[in-house]
């Protein structure tokens, strides 16, 4: 299996060129389901130490139905197939620009939450124009275990969120295992009192907003992920996710841009334009930079060929 590992802001996307399972043809979507349904041990024994690390997200390269794509992608990390990854689209984007497949200028990209658009600035910097993202309900309070009430937004960004702003924890290196606490008890609290989406979806990440101590920067973020890791980049779906919130509010006004940091420190600049369905169009700006090209090896007498459970 041939891949290309990258990281965006610290970030690590791994991008499958070839060797992944047949998915058939069809809708990035349904496609998407059956890698989460029929080729489980497949996509865990990718990411799964000691092939992979944690908080890796994997995107698997297939071809696109929308013939004006470059390529189609489906994101997955560990635990869970995504419907979108902004931090993994602009390593595909960069990692697309390393193998001459694409050059500076925009591309199209179809994923399962739909077709979008990246714009390669240079060799390591894109612009990722996202899917519509909306806010689904505001100031929701939930009951955890361990932290008492907590309230905040649920927006949709390519994947769910559940967003506290402010977060009632400093968003600090310091406190990422307490933040990492905190946003598993704000998502098992959530789907065990079923807010969500529309339609039922459950809250797949949890944010908790805070303030920068660096000059010129908005605010800081910390973003739980399906597998319970935390994101290292501020988060592109999750950015995409609370600019539907702050436009929402009236905080934040169409092409106004602002710089989102990650808890680490590694920052976006954000900005949106209005939605043809009532939400935004989020626009994210980030850099990746290639760490290593190589082939996956499988072998039939290795006991952690699927990948280190825990």
């Amino acid at each position: 299996m041939h891949v290309i590992d990258s990281h965006t802001g610290g970030m690590p996307t791994r991008v499958i060129l070839d060797g992944g399972p047949d998915l058939g043809t069809g809708p990035l979507a349904e496609r998407a389901r059956r890698l989460a349904t029929e080729h489980k041990a497949f996509y865990k024994s990718v990411l799964l130490e000691p092939r992979g690390q944690p908080g890796m997200v994997a995107a698997l390269l297939v071809k696109p139905e929308d013939p004006t794509c470059e390529t189609g992608v489906i994101y997955f990390d560990a635990d869970a197939v995504l419907g979108m990854c902004g931090h993994g689209t602009i390593g595909l984007g960069v990692t697309l620009t390393h193998l001459g497949r694409i050059g500076t200028g925009t591309h199209k990209i179809e994923t399962p939450a739909g077709v979008i658009s990246i714009e390669v600035l240079d060799q390591n910097t894109v612009r990722v124009t996202n899917v519509e993202s909306r806010r689904i309900h505001h100031a929701v309070t939930v009951e955890t275990e361990g932290f008492g009430v907590v309230t905040g937004d649920v927006a949709y960004g390519g994947n769910w969120f559940f967003i506290v702003d402010p977060s009632p924890i400093p968003v600090t290196p310091d406190n990422i295992r307490q933040l990492t606490d905190l946003a598993i008890a704000i998502r098992e609290a959530c789907n065990t009192q079923r807010i969500g989406g529309e339609n039922g979806e459950p809250v797949d990440h949890v944010i908790c907003q805070g303030i920068s101590p660096n000059v010129g920067v908005n605010s800081r973020n910390f973003v739980l992920c399906p597998d319970d890791q935390y994101d290292r980049s501020p988060c592109g779906t999750g950015s995409s996710a609370r600019l539907a919130c702050l436009a929402a509010e009236g905080r934040l006004a169409p092409g106004e841009e602002i710089i989102q940091e990650s808890v680490i420190g590694s920052p976006y600049r954000l900005s949106y334009q209005p939605g043809s369905l009532g939400g935004v169009i989020p626009s994210l700006t980030g850099q990746a930079h290639i760490m290593a090209e190589s082939k996956l090896m499988f072998a039939e007498n290795d006991p952690f060929r699927l990948g280190i459970f825990d």
